[in-house]
């Protein structure tokens, strides 16, 4: 069985840093892949650019997608997301610092699995993402896997 991977795309360095020294608090040992905008994760998820040539069969169990970043926004990177059938039914949870409710409405509208702002608080952030890591990599059941698709 091979290791669940987490996409986390993010641009802040120093959230990164915090998501990987929480995701190490709680435990969570799966393979993370970071991508600094919106056009790098498409080219992730889809093989293009950069990733040309990466099995584009392998994808995340977990998609952790900030909405600010640069050249594609989260939510143009979400709308790609579920309008592509190879990638529509992966988890995708928002987790930004965005306390607008314009961005939590259409985060939900464009098929978000959930929102979660960003605590200030390092201990709240790793609690937050041990919760994360436990429902959507260990109790949370999988939608089977698209047989007619490449």
């Amino acid at each position: 069985m091979k290791a669940k991977v987490i996409l986390l795309i993010e641009d802040n360095p120093s959230d990164v840093g915090l998501t990987q020294r929480a995701l190490a608090k709680s435990h969570i040992a799966n393979k993370l892949i970071v991508v600094e905008d919106g056009q790098e994760a498409l080219d992730y998820l889809f093989g293009e650019g950069v990733y040309v040539g990466r099995d584009i069969t392998e994808l995340p169990a977990l998609i952790l997608l900030d909405l600010k970043l640069p050249k594609v926004d989260g939510l143009a990177v979400l709308r790609r997301i579920r309008a592509d059938e190879r990638t529509q039914r992966l988890p995708v949870v928002i987790l930004t610092t965005s306390r607008e409710e314009q961005d939590v409405a259409a985060s939900y509208d464009l098929g978000a699995n959930s929102y979660i702002r960003k605590p200030v608080d390092f201990n709240q952030f790793a609690q937050a993402v041990q919760h994360l890591g436990l429902y959507w990599l260990v109790l949370n059941e999988e939608p089977p896997k698209r047989s007619h698709l490449r």
